[in-house]
Protein backbone atom coordinates (compact mmCIF):
# COMPACT_ATOMS: atom_id res chain seq x y z
CA UNK A 1 0.00 0.00 0.00
CA UNK A 2 2.71 2.35 0.86
CA UNK A 3 4.18 2.36 -2.56
CA UNK A 4 1.64 4.24 -3.85
CA UNK A 5 1.83 7.08 -1.78
CA UNK A 6 -1.76 7.89 -1.53
CA UNK A 7 -3.10 5.63 1.75
CA UNK A 8 -6.80 5.89 2.64
CA UNK A 9 -7.73 3.01 5.53
CA UNK A 10 -11.07 1.81 6.49
CA UNK A 11 -11.47 1.30 10.45
CA UNK A 12 -11.64 -2.35 10.05
CA UNK A 13 -9.43 -3.12 7.67
CA UNK A 14 -5.55 -3.66 9.26
CA UNK A 15 -2.47 -3.28 7.03
CA UNK A 16 -0.12 -6.10 7.81
CA UNK A 17 3.40 -7.69 6.54
CA UNK A 18 2.70 -11.15 9.00
CA UNK A 19 -0.34 -12.24 10.68
CA UNK A 20 -0.66 -12.68 14.28
CA UNK A 21 -1.32 -16.28 14.38
CA UNK A 22 2.13 -16.67 12.59
CA UNK A 23 3.41 -13.89 14.66
CA UNK A 24 2.49 -15.77 17.97
CA UNK A 25 4.07 -19.05 16.42
CA UNK A 26 7.35 -17.41 15.91
CA UNK A 27 7.30 -16.01 19.33
CA UNK A 28 6.23 -19.50 21.17
CA UNK A 29 3.17 -17.79 22.25
CA UNK A 30 -0.06 -16.14 22.32
CA UNK A 31 1.11 -12.22 22.07
CA UNK A 32 -1.07 -10.57 19.73
CA UNK A 33 -4.91 -10.98 19.47
CA UNK A 34 -6.05 -9.32 16.39
CA UNK A 35 -4.24 -8.14 13.43
CA UNK A 36 -5.59 -4.51 14.30
CA UNK A 37 -2.58 -4.91 17.41
CA UNK A 38 -0.30 -4.82 14.25
CA UNK A 39 -1.83 -3.08 11.50
CA UNK A 40 -4.72 -0.96 12.44
CA UNK A 41 -5.40 2.29 11.95
CA UNK A 42 -4.33 3.28 15.71
CA UNK A 43 -0.81 2.47 14.16
CA UNK A 44 -0.45 3.07 10.52
CA UNK A 45 -2.30 6.59 11.17
CA UNK A 46 0.14 7.57 13.63
CA UNK A 47 3.18 6.92 11.86
CA UNK A 48 2.49 8.29 8.58
CA UNK A 49 1.70 4.81 6.27
CA UNK A 50 -1.89 6.33 6.02
CA UNK A 51 -3.10 9.41 5.02
CA UNK A 52 -6.71 9.06 5.42
CA UNK A 53 -8.92 7.30 7.57
CA UNK A 54 -12.65 6.47 6.94
CA UNK A 55 -15.15 4.41 8.48
CA UNK A 56 -16.99 2.57 5.19
CA UNK A 57 -16.35 2.04 1.73
CA UNK A 58 -18.95 4.38 0.39
CA UNK A 59 -16.62 7.24 2.77
CA UNK A 60 -13.46 5.93 0.97
CA UNK A 61 -14.49 6.57 -2.10
CA UNK A 62 -15.86 9.90 -1.30
CA UNK A 63 -12.41 10.49 0.15
CA UNK A 64 -10.79 9.36 -3.14
CA UNK A 65 -13.21 11.26 -5.41
CA UNK A 66 -12.41 14.71 -3.51
CA UNK A 67 -8.57 14.18 -3.39
CA UNK A 68 -8.76 13.59 -7.43
CA UNK A 69 -10.52 17.39 -7.52
CA UNK A 70 -6.96 19.01 -6.78
CA UNK A 71 -5.02 16.60 -9.17
CA UNK A 72 -4.56 17.47 -13.21
CA UNK A 73 -6.36 14.82 -15.85
CA UNK A 74 -2.49 13.69 -16.65
CA UNK A 75 1.07 13.93 -14.97
CA UNK A 76 1.91 16.62 -17.35
CA UNK A 77 -0.99 18.93 -17.19
CA UNK A 78 -1.31 21.63 -14.25
CA UNK A 79 -4.07 21.22 -11.92
CA UNK A 80 -7.45 22.36 -12.82
CA UNK A 81 -8.89 25.69 -12.04
CA UNK A 82 -12.97 25.53 -11.25
CA UNK A 83 -15.19 28.62 -10.62
CA UNK A 84 -15.88 29.24 -7.14
CA UNK A 85 -18.58 30.16 -4.78
CA UNK A 86 -16.18 31.56 -2.45
CA UNK A 87 -15.18 35.35 -3.52
CA UNK A 88 -11.85 35.17 -3.82
CA UNK A 89 -12.30 38.95 -3.19
CA UNK A 90 -13.58 38.73 -0.09
CA UNK A 91 -10.97 39.53 3.00
CA UNK A 92 -9.33 37.08 5.42
CA UNK A 93 -11.61 37.19 8.78
CA UNK A 94 -9.82 34.90 11.07
CA UNK A 95 -6.55 35.97 12.27
CA UNK A 96 -3.63 34.55 13.53
CA UNK A 97 -2.90 35.47 16.94
CA UNK A 98 0.60 35.32 19.20
CA UNK A 99 -0.99 33.12 21.67
CA UNK A 100 -1.28 29.50 20.26
CA UNK A 101 -4.25 28.61 18.03
CA UNK A 102 -5.27 25.96 15.59
CA UNK A 103 -4.06 26.28 12.37
CA UNK A 104 -6.71 24.75 10.58
CA UNK A 105 -9.40 27.65 11.25
CA UNK A 106 -6.82 30.16 9.68
CA UNK A 107 -6.97 27.61 6.76
CA UNK A 108 -10.45 26.72 6.71
CA UNK A 109 -12.04 29.29 9.03
CA UNK A 110 -14.38 28.41 11.76
CA UNK A 111 -17.82 28.62 13.12
CA UNK A 112 -18.25 30.09 16.70
CA UNK A 113 -20.65 28.79 19.38
CA UNK A 114 -23.25 31.55 17.98
CA UNK A 115 -22.79 29.85 14.31
CA UNK A 116 -21.89 32.74 12.91
CA UNK A 117 -18.90 31.56 10.57
CA UNK A 118 -15.19 33.59 10.57
CA UNK A 119 -13.89 32.47 7.05
CA UNK A 120 -10.34 31.48 6.41
CA UNK A 121 -7.66 31.47 3.70
CA UNK A 122 -9.02 28.53 1.14
CA UNK A 123 -12.18 28.85 -0.12
CA UNK A 124 -15.07 27.68 2.23
CA UNK A 125 -15.28 23.72 3.14
CA UNK A 126 -12.60 23.17 0.53
CA UNK A 127 -9.35 22.56 2.69
CA UNK A 128 -8.73 18.59 3.02
CA UNK A 129 -5.98 17.45 5.65
CA UNK A 130 -4.04 14.11 5.17
CA UNK A 131 -1.35 12.70 7.39
CA UNK A 132 -3.40 14.27 10.54
CA UNK A 133 -2.36 11.41 13.24
CA UNK A 134 1.66 12.06 12.01
CA UNK A 135 3.99 14.52 12.97
CA UNK A 136 1.54 16.87 14.60
CA UNK A 137 3.74 19.49 15.15
CA UNK A 138 2.86 20.45 11.35
CA UNK A 139 -0.54 20.17 9.29
CA UNK A 140 -0.31 19.49 5.77
CA UNK A 141 -2.80 19.19 3.34
CA UNK A 142 -4.84 20.58 -0.32
CA UNK A 143 -7.30 23.45 -0.41
CA UNK A 144 -8.75 25.72 -3.19
CA UNK A 145 -8.26 29.02 -3.17
CA UNK A 146 -10.72 30.72 -5.47
CA UNK A 147 -11.39 27.73 -7.35
CA UNK A 148 -7.29 27.14 -7.55
CA UNK A 149 -6.29 23.67 -6.19
CA UNK A 150 -3.05 24.17 -3.84
CA UNK A 151 -0.75 22.28 -1.71
CA UNK A 152 -0.32 23.85 1.70
CA UNK A 153 1.85 23.21 4.63
CA UNK A 154 1.30 25.10 7.72
CA UNK A 155 2.55 25.01 11.44
CA UNK A 156 1.23 23.93 14.97
CA UNK A 157 1.45 26.31 17.12
CA UNK A 158 0.20 24.59 20.18
CA UNK A 159 1.63 22.04 22.38
CA UNK A 160 1.45 18.44 21.03
CA UNK A 161 1.36 14.68 22.08
CA UNK A 162 3.17 12.19 20.29
CA UNK A 163 2.13 8.74 21.46
CA UNK A 164 4.68 5.23 21.09
CA UNK A 165 2.37 2.54 22.18
CA UNK A 166 4.30 -0.33 24.18
CA UNK A 167 5.33 -3.27 22.46
CA UNK A 168 3.39 -6.53 23.65
CA UNK A 169 6.02 -8.42 22.23
CA UNK A 170 8.43 -7.02 25.21
CA UNK A 171 6.54 -7.10 28.96
CA UNK A 172 9.20 -4.29 29.71
CA UNK A 173 7.49 -2.09 27.32
CA UNK A 174 5.35 0.86 28.16
CA UNK A 175 2.95 3.59 26.43
CA UNK A 176 5.18 6.58 25.88
CA UNK A 177 3.71 10.23 25.38
CA UNK A 178 6.26 12.14 24.41
CA UNK A 179 5.00 16.84 24.41
CA UNK A 180 6.23 18.38 21.31
CA UNK A 181 6.35 22.47 21.44
CA UNK A 182 4.43 24.39 18.69
CA UNK A 183 6.36 26.13 16.00
CA UNK A 184 9.65 23.69 16.14
CA UNK A 185 10.04 20.92 13.47
CA UNK A 186 10.80 17.26 14.84
CA UNK A 187 12.29 14.32 13.20
CA UNK A 188 8.54 12.96 12.45
CA UNK A 189 7.03 16.53 11.46
CA UNK A 190 9.96 17.24 9.06
CA UNK A 191 10.16 14.09 7.59
CA UNK A 192 5.81 14.73 6.95
CA UNK A 193 7.07 18.14 5.20
CA UNK A 194 9.36 16.57 2.89
CA UNK A 195 6.67 13.71 2.23
CA UNK A 196 4.10 16.22 1.55
CA UNK A 197 6.21 18.50 -0.49
CA UNK A 198 7.17 15.41 -2.60
CA UNK A 199 3.14 14.43 -2.95
CA UNK A 200 2.52 17.55 -4.13
CA UNK A 201 4.98 17.42 -6.49
CA UNK A 202 4.40 14.11 -8.08
CA UNK A 203 2.07 13.60 -10.66
CA UNK A 204 -0.27 16.49 -9.03
CA UNK A 205 1.42 19.38 -10.27
CA UNK A 206 0.22 21.59 -7.67
CA UNK A 207 1.14 25.05 -6.46
CA UNK A 208 2.62 24.82 -3.35
CA UNK A 209 2.09 27.69 -0.09
CA UNK A 210 3.97 27.01 2.90
CA UNK A 211 2.56 29.38 5.55
CA UNK A 212 6.49 29.67 7.61
CA UNK A 213 5.86 29.83 11.49
CA UNK A 214 9.00 27.96 12.37
CA UNK A 215 11.39 28.98 15.63
CA UNK A 216 13.87 26.32 14.50
CA UNK A 217 14.51 22.54 14.63
CA UNK A 218 14.46 20.28 17.65
CA UNK A 219 18.16 19.79 19.01
CA UNK A 220 17.74 17.58 21.86
CA UNK A 221 20.03 14.23 22.11
CA UNK A 222 16.67 12.07 21.38
CA UNK A 223 15.80 14.42 18.17
CA UNK A 224 19.42 14.75 16.75
CA UNK A 225 19.53 10.93 17.02
CA UNK A 226 16.48 9.93 15.36
CA UNK A 227 17.20 12.06 12.30
CA UNK A 228 15.91 15.33 12.56
CA UNK A 229 18.95 16.57 10.52
CA UNK A 230 18.39 14.37 7.49
CA UNK A 231 14.95 15.22 7.58
CA UNK A 232 15.71 18.67 7.14
CA UNK A 233 18.00 17.99 4.38
CA UNK A 234 14.83 15.71 2.64
CA UNK A 235 12.83 19.05 2.87
CA UNK A 236 15.46 21.11 1.05
CA UNK A 237 15.69 18.64 -1.56
CA UNK A 238 11.87 18.18 -1.81
CA UNK A 239 11.88 21.93 -2.65
CA UNK A 240 14.92 21.96 -4.74
CA UNK A 241 13.25 19.61 -6.89
CA UNK A 242 10.04 21.43 -7.07
CA UNK A 243 8.32 21.80 -10.61
CA UNK A 244 5.58 24.19 -9.79
CA UNK A 245 5.43 27.38 -7.81
CA UNK A 246 6.45 27.73 -4.11
CA UNK A 247 5.21 30.46 -1.80
CA UNK A 248 6.58 30.65 1.69
CA UNK A 249 4.54 33.38 3.72
CA UNK A 250 5.12 34.76 7.28
CA UNK A 251 1.92 34.99 8.44
CA UNK A 252 0.56 37.66 11.07
CA UNK A 253 2.01 36.89 14.56
CA UNK A 254 4.49 34.30 12.89
CA UNK A 255 8.11 34.37 12.95
CA UNK A 256 10.48 32.42 10.90
CA UNK A 257 14.30 31.79 12.62
CA UNK A 258 17.41 29.98 12.49
CA UNK A 259 17.92 26.67 10.44
CA UNK A 260 13.79 27.08 9.88
CA UNK A 261 14.43 29.62 7.40
CA UNK A 262 17.51 28.03 5.89
CA UNK A 263 15.25 24.88 4.44
CA UNK A 264 12.59 27.21 2.96
CA UNK A 265 14.84 30.29 1.63
CA UNK A 266 14.18 31.17 -2.08
CA UNK A 267 17.72 30.89 -3.01
CA UNK A 268 17.17 26.40 -2.74
CA UNK A 269 15.16 26.85 -5.84
CA UNK A 270 14.95 30.41 -7.11
CA UNK A 271 13.21 29.66 -10.42
CA UNK A 272 10.13 28.68 -8.66
CA UNK A 273 10.50 29.73 -4.88
CA UNK A 274 9.07 33.15 -3.67
CA UNK A 275 8.98 34.51 -0.25
CA UNK A 276 6.26 36.67 1.25
CA UNK A 277 5.92 37.98 4.80
CA UNK A 278 3.11 39.52 6.47
CA UNK A 279 3.44 43.29 7.84
CA UNK A 280 2.44 42.09 11.70
CA UNK A 281 5.53 38.58 11.47
CA UNK A 282 8.74 38.40 12.12
CA UNK A 283 12.16 36.36 10.66
CA UNK A 284 15.77 36.38 11.52
CA UNK A 285 18.20 33.79 12.13
CA UNK A 286 18.20 34.92 15.93
CA UNK A 287 15.36 36.58 17.82
CA UNK A 288 15.54 39.87 19.86
CA UNK A 289 16.96 38.75 23.35
CA UNK A 290 19.21 36.14 21.51
CA UNK A 291 20.70 38.97 19.23
CA UNK A 292 21.26 41.42 22.40
CA UNK A 293 23.40 38.90 23.86
CA UNK A 294 25.97 38.52 20.94
CA UNK A 295 25.93 42.28 19.97
CA UNK A 296 24.87 44.17 23.25
CA UNK A 297 26.28 42.38 25.83
CA UNK A 298 26.57 43.83 29.55
CA UNK A 299 30.07 45.87 28.95
CA UNK A 300 27.90 47.49 26.13
CA UNK A 301 25.08 48.31 27.98
CA UNK A 302 27.34 49.80 31.02
CA UNK A 303 29.10 51.82 28.26
CA UNK A 304 25.85 53.26 26.77
CA UNK A 305 24.57 53.97 30.27
CA UNK A 306 27.17 55.86 31.51
CA UNK A 307 26.93 58.09 28.04
CA UNK A 308 23.75 59.19 28.13
CA UNK A 309 22.26 58.96 31.78
CA UNK A 310 23.26 62.29 32.90
CA UNK A 311 23.20 61.36 36.75
CA UNK A 312 25.02 58.04 35.84
CA UNK A 313 27.78 60.15 33.78
CA UNK A 314 27.64 62.28 36.55
CA UNK A 315 28.99 60.19 39.31
CA UNK A 316 31.61 58.13 37.21
CA UNK A 317 33.18 61.77 36.78
CA UNK A 318 33.02 62.61 40.74
CA UNK A 319 34.93 58.80 41.07
CA UNK A 320 37.46 59.91 38.90
CA UNK A 321 38.40 62.50 41.27
CA UNK A 322 37.81 60.12 44.91
CA UNK A 323 38.52 56.78 43.20
CA UNK A 324 38.55 55.34 46.94
CA UNK A 325 35.39 56.82 47.69
CA UNK A 326 32.84 53.10 48.09
CA UNK A 327 29.79 55.03 48.64
CA UNK A 328 30.01 56.54 45.14
CA UNK A 329 30.93 53.09 43.60
CA UNK A 330 27.87 51.59 45.69
CA UNK A 331 25.43 54.72 43.81
CA UNK A 332 27.02 53.71 40.59
CA UNK A 333 26.31 49.96 40.94
CA UNK A 334 22.97 51.16 42.37
CA UNK A 335 22.06 53.17 39.29
CA UNK A 336 23.28 50.87 36.55
CA UNK A 337 21.05 48.19 37.86
CA UNK A 338 18.57 50.19 37.42
CA UNK A 339 18.74 51.08 34.78
CA UNK A 340 19.91 47.87 33.16
CA UNK A 341 16.00 46.75 32.42
CA UNK A 342 15.14 50.00 30.55
CA UNK A 343 18.48 50.03 27.92
CA UNK A 344 17.86 46.08 27.94
CA UNK A 345 14.14 46.49 27.06
CA UNK A 346 15.13 49.44 24.36
CA UNK A 347 17.73 47.25 23.07
CA UNK A 348 15.32 44.56 22.23
CA UNK A 349 12.74 46.99 19.83
CA UNK A 350 15.59 48.36 18.18
CA UNK A 351 16.35 44.50 17.49
CA UNK A 352 13.04 44.07 16.59
CA UNK A 353 12.87 46.72 14.20
CA UNK A 354 15.52 44.62 12.05
CA UNK A 355 13.12 41.78 12.10
CA UNK A 356 9.78 42.92 10.49
CA UNK A 357 8.41 43.03 6.97
CA UNK A 358 9.74 46.15 5.73
CA UNK A 359 13.33 45.63 6.70
CA UNK A 360 13.38 42.33 5.24
CA UNK A 361 12.23 43.86 1.73
CA UNK A 362 14.70 46.65 1.86
CA UNK A 363 17.41 43.49 2.32
CA UNK A 364 16.04 41.87 -0.67
CA UNK A 365 15.37 38.82 1.40
CA UNK A 366 11.50 38.73 0.35
CA UNK A 367 9.36 39.55 -2.53
CA UNK A 368 6.65 41.71 -0.47
CA UNK A 369 5.37 42.44 2.66
CA UNK A 370 1.45 41.51 2.65
CA UNK A 371 -1.62 42.41 4.48
CA UNK A 372 -3.44 39.21 5.81
CA UNK A 373 -6.95 40.43 5.35
CA UNK A 374 -5.97 40.86 1.70
CA UNK A 375 -3.66 38.12 0.68
CA UNK A 376 -6.13 35.85 0.17
CA UNK A 377 -6.73 37.60 -3.53
CA UNK A 378 -2.97 38.65 -3.94
CA UNK A 379 -2.37 34.93 -3.94
CA UNK A 380 -5.26 33.59 -6.19
CA UNK A 381 -3.67 36.26 -8.86
CA UNK A 382 0.09 35.25 -7.95
CA UNK A 383 -0.60 31.73 -8.55
CA UNK A 384 -2.61 31.79 -11.29
CA UNK A 385 -0.28 33.91 -13.31
CA UNK A 386 2.59 31.97 -12.17
CA UNK A 387 1.25 28.32 -12.56
CA UNK A 388 0.14 29.60 -16.82
CA UNK A 389 4.04 31.60 -16.89
CA UNK A 390 6.03 28.94 -15.98
CA UNK A 391 3.91 26.47 -18.10
CA UNK A 392 4.58 28.21 -21.37
CA UNK A 393 8.05 29.20 -20.45
CA UNK A 394 8.71 25.08 -19.81
CA UNK A 395 7.11 24.68 -23.37
CA UNK A 396 9.48 26.76 -25.01
CA UNK A 397 12.58 25.56 -23.27
CA UNK A 398 11.20 22.30 -24.49
CA UNK A 399 11.91 23.55 -28.16
CA UNK A 400 15.64 25.48 -27.07
CA UNK A 401 16.87 23.90 -24.73
CA UNK A 402 19.62 26.94 -24.20
CA UNK A 403 16.79 29.08 -22.90
CA UNK A 404 16.73 29.05 -19.20
CA UNK A 405 13.51 29.42 -17.02
CA UNK A 406 14.35 32.90 -16.37
CA UNK A 407 14.77 33.96 -20.49
CA UNK A 408 12.28 31.92 -21.31
CA UNK A 409 9.66 33.38 -19.06
CA UNK A 410 10.73 37.10 -20.42
CA UNK A 411 10.34 36.06 -23.96
CA UNK A 412 6.58 35.08 -22.44
CA UNK A 413 6.32 38.27 -20.84
CA UNK A 414 7.42 40.51 -24.48
CA UNK A 415 4.56 38.23 -26.32
CA UNK A 416 2.13 38.95 -24.32
CA UNK A 417 2.66 43.15 -23.75
CA UNK A 418 1.15 43.94 -20.79
CA UNK A 419 2.10 47.45 -19.97
CA UNK A 420 2.76 46.41 -16.13
CA UNK A 421 4.29 42.99 -15.67
CA UNK A 422 3.93 43.27 -11.92
CA UNK A 423 0.00 43.04 -12.49
CA UNK A 424 -0.73 39.66 -11.85
CA UNK A 425 -4.76 39.95 -12.73
CA UNK A 426 -3.71 41.96 -16.23
CA UNK A 427 -1.14 39.32 -16.78
CA UNK A 428 -4.05 36.23 -16.18
CA UNK A 429 -6.55 37.85 -18.31
CA UNK A 430 -3.15 38.35 -20.99
CA UNK A 431 -2.13 34.59 -20.45
CA UNK A 432 -5.97 33.43 -20.78
CA UNK A 433 -6.37 35.65 -23.66
CA UNK A 434 -3.13 35.25 -25.53
CA UNK A 435 -2.90 31.44 -26.49
CA UNK A 436 -2.90 31.70 -30.26
CA UNK A 437 -0.15 34.58 -29.82
CA UNK A 438 1.96 31.99 -27.48
CA UNK A 439 1.89 29.44 -29.64
CA UNK A 440 3.00 31.07 -33.15
CA UNK A 441 5.72 32.59 -30.31
CA UNK A 442 6.71 28.88 -29.01
CA UNK A 443 6.66 28.15 -33.11
CA UNK A 444 9.18 31.26 -33.66
CA UNK A 445 11.29 30.01 -31.34
CA UNK A 446 11.81 26.61 -32.11
CA UNK A 447 12.55 27.44 -35.55
CA UNK A 448 15.28 29.91 -34.31
CA UNK A 449 16.57 27.12 -32.39
CA UNK A 450 16.63 24.46 -35.70
CA UNK A 451 18.36 26.96 -37.67
CA UNK A 452 20.81 28.18 -34.78
CA UNK A 453 21.29 24.47 -34.59
CA UNK A 454 22.06 24.08 -38.49
CA UNK A 455 24.32 26.81 -38.73
CA UNK A 456 26.46 26.07 -35.58
CA UNK A 457 26.98 22.06 -37.37
CA UNK A 458 27.61 23.79 -40.93
CA UNK A 459 30.39 25.78 -39.16
CA UNK A 460 31.79 22.38 -37.23
CA UNK A 461 31.89 20.93 -40.61
CA UNK A 462 33.57 23.85 -42.98
CA UNK A 463 36.22 24.11 -39.48
CA UNK A 464 36.66 19.76 -40.25
CA UNK A 465 36.86 19.96 -43.81
CA UNK A 466 39.68 22.29 -43.52
CA UNK A 467 41.43 20.42 -41.30
CA UNK A 468 41.06 17.58 -43.74
CA UNK A 469 42.48 19.79 -46.27
CA UNK A 470 45.43 21.14 -44.47
CA UNK A 471 46.20 17.13 -43.29
CA UNK A 472 46.05 15.93 -46.96
CA UNK A 473 48.84 19.26 -47.96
Amino acid sequence: SRCVQRTIQMQNGPMILTGYSALNKLLGRDVYSSQDQLGGPQIMYPNGVTHEVVTNDREGVDHIIDWLSYVPKTAEDTAPVVESKDPVSRPVAFKPTKTPYDPRNMLQGVENENGEWTAGFFDKGSFQETLGGWGKSVIVGRGKLGGVPVGCVAVETRLVDRRIPADPANPASSETIEQQAGQVWFPDSAFKTAQAIEDFGRGENLPLIIFANWRGFSGGTRDMYNEVLKFGAKIVDALRKYEQPIFIYIPPAGELRGGAWVVVDPTINPEHMEMYADVESRGGILEPPGICEVKFREGDQVKTMQRLDPELSGLCERLEADPDNQELRSAIKSREDKLKPIYLNIAHEFADLHDRAGRMKAKGVIRDALNWESSREFFHWRIRRRVQELKWAKDMQKVDPSLSVEEATKKVQAVLGVANVEDDKAMVAALDGGVDKLEKAKEDVRQAAIKAQIEKLQAELTTNSKELETASA
